[in-house]
């Protein structure tokens, strides 16, 4: 989702969502990373926009709906502060999971994405606990100013590298479904949403990828999956 003050009609979008399209109509909700735009820490909590998003994931969860959270590449640092407070339950990357019968592999995704070395070597840094510690140590205000900083770097160097290694390796998604057989691949971070059969140990294995959420796109974009029925469609957002 991407959830930040300056894209107000993509978090009306969201909530929308939940109203139209997850409460009363499913046991489990889960976000895959990414709900905000970055987190410098759970004393940010009071920010106005993380307030109306716990708020609403807390009434959501209070009237019964069990909701897991994965963290994201932006989000990483929402601790259980807020996952007590918006009530959500934090799961590791990857999850399993059986639901119905059916058996879900769940991830945000950024850790396929293997041919991006610069990205992961980043993404090892700032999972490591030492660096969060660190990290959570400095004012504020200053994790706020690093985080700006780290995305304008990032989206720079995004525009040098070539689209194809900023996506799911086949390699990396083979190995990881090899190591959970039976499962379905459901994962988001690339902003790529497709449905792929992938050919493992010559069984077909499915993999689905999220949409990424932009209300103020042309045509707007966002939505999720949905187990029905014993399978799984894909869910706009109004």
């Amino acid at each position: 989702m991407h959830l930040s003050s300056a894209h107000p009609a993509t978090t009306d979008a969201f909530l929308r969502f939940i109203d139209t399209v997850v409460e009363g109509r499913t046991g489990h909700f889960f976000i895959l990373g990414d709900l905000f735009e970055y987190w410098a820490g759970d004393d940010d909590c009071d920010d106005p926009l993380a307030q109306v998003i716990a708020a609403r994931l807390k009434a959501l969860a209070d009237g019964g709906v069990s909701i897991g959270f994965m963290a994201g590449n932006r989000d990483f640092l929402i601790g259980d502060a807020f996952a007590a407070a918006a009530g959500l339950q934090r799961l590791a990357d990857p999850y399993r999971t059986r639901i119905d019968g059916v058996e879900l592999l769940l991830s945000h995704g950024d850790a396929l994405c293997v041919d991006d070395v610069d990205y992961q070597r980043f993404r090892a840094m700032v999972r490591a606990p030492a660096w969060q510690r660190d990290f959570l140590a400095k004012p504020l205000a200053e994790r706020r100013e690093m985080i700006v900083g780290a995305r304008q770097q990032s989206e720079a160097a995004k525009r040098e590298k070539a689209a194809a290694i900023m996506d799911a390796n086949d390699h990396a998604v083979g190995d990881l479904l090899a190591a959970n057989p039976g499962t379905i691949l459901i994962h988001g971070h690339t902003h790529r949403p497709a449905h792929h059969v992938h050919s493992v140990a010559d069984q077909p294995r499915e993999r689905w990828v999220l949409t990424d959420w932009n209300a103020d796109a042309t045509p707007p974009r966002g939505g999720g999956l949905a187990l029905t029925g014993g399978r799984i469609v894909a869910v706009a957002s109004t």
